[in-house]
């Protein structure tokens, strides 16, 4: 070893630190004397690609391409992309039935389905069935504003389910007990 290298303590032993010491081991790792390159600097000489003219161009004070894009921006472009902005909008209504129908028809109704723009909705009685069956034009008119035109084509209004008076293996046939139901 060569004594620039080296520092010595005080005590008279070999004291190497940093850059001494590295090139210590790459000498003991090598077997090569003398100086020893620790960096390659061909390596960090690479070239650079050259840019295009997108890259070249800084931003301005108005938009541009680099500049970061809302969220909302991003997820309506997504949808209108896939073409599901109809079914969100359906789902949005079954949504907030309440406030399309209002309080007191949303608390005898709900949504049952909507499927291909006719939208179900279930009664739980006669009487409300009837009524929200004569409420059906003021009904889309709130539905157009609020979904958009033609998602809801029409409004299908149900009444409540009738029992089953089915019981068990052997029954009597016919119609069982008389009412209406719906």
């Amino acid at each position: 070893m060569s004594t620039e290298h080296t520092r010595l303590r005080p005590s008279g032993e070999w004291s190497p630190d940093g850059v001494e010491l590295a090139c210590a081991f790459v000498r003991a790792r090598t077997g090569v004397e003398g100086e020893v390159a620790l960096v390659n600097r061909s390596a960090s000489r690479r070239r650079r690609r050259p840019r295009t003219a997108e890259e070249s161009q800084w931003s301005g004070a108005g938009p541009g391409a680099r500049d970061p894009i809302s969220a909302g921006s991003v997820l309506d472009g997504l949808v209108s992309s896939g073409g599901w902005g109809p079914q969100l909008s359906a789902h949005a209504v079954t949504g907030r039935w309440e406030e399309i129908a209002g309080p007191a028809v949303a608390q005898h109704s709900h949504v049952e389905s909507f499927i291909d723009g006719v939208l179900t909705v279930r009664c739980d009685s006669t009487a409300w069935a009837t009524q929200l069956r004569m409420l059906v034009p003021t009904l889309m008119s709130r539905l157009a504003e609020e979904a958009g035109e033609g998602v809801v084509r029409s409004v299908q209004v149900k009444g409540p389910d009738a029992p089953s008076w089915v019981r068990g293996p052997r029954r009597v046939k016919g119609r069982g007990p008389r009412d209406t139901y719906g």
